[in-house]
């Protein structure tokens, strides 16, 4: 598992979904420390756009239109990565989107399983395109996912499936943190109410893109597994945890050798 710091400057990056919102900031944050940057997302006006953005920011930057619903396009985008910036430093699994609002009952069905090609599939596609290829390359590395404060707590009514694609991102990276030898560090970014494309016609005021980039980075360069900002989080997070630790006090207490069913322990002693 990953220890110590991770040196931001002069990285060569992927970001998908990053014409706009928290990847564009990435990429931009990044850029300005040195980094070569490609973005991806499937709209290649967008891409175009973003790119000149940042062009004009002084940021070495590409685009590859990429839909990350579709593996094969994931794996051409690493082909594309490697080709143009001769190989990869950091992923940033970013791409995501919302759907309307609605009870789990009155949620569409086709919305269910668009949110998860995205939201979900789309991160599991980057981790099994690039995992690999990082390790082959061998030298330190990233692969860093965008989760939400959904992925920890249900913070928006209604949004069953939305927050249940997130829930399910948390999951696979903190699977994918044990898979990886040390010198690729993984990390799980968990923006709350952040300025971006889901937010953007919001009637509230969500925290600045840059803001929340600048805090994000901070906590890469640092080795952070989870990468967090919304400080009341803690407070709804809290509210889960001591519910759930209430019921094993009452119902499954402790008691001495109560690891006997546990299976990690289970099966460290098989090895």
């Amino acid at each position: 598992m990953w220890k110590g710091n991770f040196d931001l400057d002069g990285r060569r990056v992927v970001v998908t979904g990053g014409a706009s919102g928290i990847g564009f900031g990435l990429a931009k944050a990044l850029g300005r420390r040195g980094g070569r940057v490609l973005i991806a997302e499937p709209d290649e006006q967008r891409l175009r756009s973003a790119v000149r953005a940042l062009e004009e920011l002084g940021v070495d930057a590409t685009y590859t239109p990429c839909d990350v619903t579709d593996l094969a396009q994931v794996d051409a985008l690493a082909d594309r990565a490697w080709s143009v910036l001769g190989g990869v430093d950091m992923v940033f699994n970013n791409a995501g989107i919302g759907i309307p609002q609605a009870t789990l009952a009155n949620t569409a069905m086709e919305d269910l399983h668009r949110v998860f090609d995205v939201n979900f599939f789309g991160v599991w596609h980057g981790c099994k395109v690039f995992t690999p290829r990082l390790i082959e390359q061998g030298t330190p590395a990233g692969i860093y996912n965008t989760g939400s404060e959904n992925s920890v707590f249900n913070a928006v009514p209604d949004f069953a499936a939305y927050i249940a694609s997130k829930h399910a991102v948390l999951g696979l990276t903190e699977n994918l943190r044990e898979q990886v030898p040390d010198f690729i560090h993984v990390g799980l970014i968990l923006p709350g109410f952040v300025m971006s494309g889901l937010t953007e016609d919001s009637s509230e005021t969500p925290m600045d893109t840059d803001r929340f980039v600048a805090l994000a980075l901070r906590q890469i360069g640092d080795g952070r597994f989870f990468i967090v900002s919304h400080a009341y989080n803690k407070v709804r997070i809290r509210q889960r945890y001591d519910e759930l630790l209430r019921a094993f006090d009452k119902y499954a207490p402790r008691y001495d050798g109560d690891d006997e069913f546990d299976i990690r322990t289970l099966l460290a002693k098989g090895k």
